[in-house]
């Protein structure tokens, strides 16, 4: 889980994970938090809690790559410090992966779950970069950029993720399309946040992901 300026919500959001039945570990990753954030983790007690810090702020993909390197279970769940997906679709995203099913699973806010109602050209712009990692990734994936990746995590070895922000996500899948994985998908409930509630990713990471796209298809 990686932290940044999430006072509002990381508490909430960390029980929430806890709450899961399930043998599991949260590795929480603080990206050099300025409101609070860090205090709230550090206050934190649960013997299936590991917190990191980072001195500097880096941005969620290196957020991710410290704490892939404490992983010790068999699979992996990416999960964001907002309250805009549910820990309680956990059992039903790694099943099959339980199954032997599959490598890679994306939960997706655009098969049919309960979803908030919010910005067109999100969506749109959402579309765009699914479909341009599709062509070349021969994917049919229907959303590249859900925060609910979860994998096995053997998968982590002998790759390096290199995108410090939200370029992590075209850069994860197009890194296990390259391996080969099967990709399953799974519909999740999705509660998205505006602006004025703390949401971060804006046009210009949009640009970027394409960028990124291309880059790690063709050179990386």
């Amino acid at each position: 889980m990686p932290v940044y300026n999430e006072a509002k919500t990381v508490r909430e959001i960390i029980e929430q994970v806890l709450a899961v039945e399930a043998n599991k570990e949260l590795i929480v990753v603080d990206d050099a938090s300025t409101d609070g954030s860090r205090e709230i983790v550090d206050s934190l007690r649960h013997p299936d809690l590991k917190v990191l810090h980072h001195a500097r702020n880096q941005g969620k993909g290196a957020a991710l790559a410290t704490g892939f390197r404490e992983v010790t279970g068999d699979i992996v769940i990416i999960q964001d410090a907002d309250l805009e997906y549910l820990p309680s679709e956990y059992p039903k995203l790694v099943e099959p992966i339980i199954q032997g099913k599959a490598d890679v699973v994306y939960g997706s806010r655009f098969m049919g779950g309960t979803h908030r109602v919010l910005l067109f050209w999100h969506f749109v712009g959402n579309k765009l970069v699914t479909t341009v990692s599709n062509m070349l990734t021969n994917l049919n994936l229907s959303d590249m950029e859900t925060c609910y990746k979860v994998f096995r995590a053997e998968l982590l070895e002998g790759v390096t993720f290199r995108s410090k922000r939200f370029g992590f996500e075209p850069e994860f899948t197009v890194k296990m399309a390259k391996k080969g994985c099967r990709f399953y998908e799974v519909p999740i409930s999705y509660h998205g946040r505006g602006y004025e509630d703390g949401k971060k990713i804006t046009w210009r990471d949009g640009l970027a992901a394409l960028f990124h796209i291309v880059r790690f298809r063709l050179w990386d």
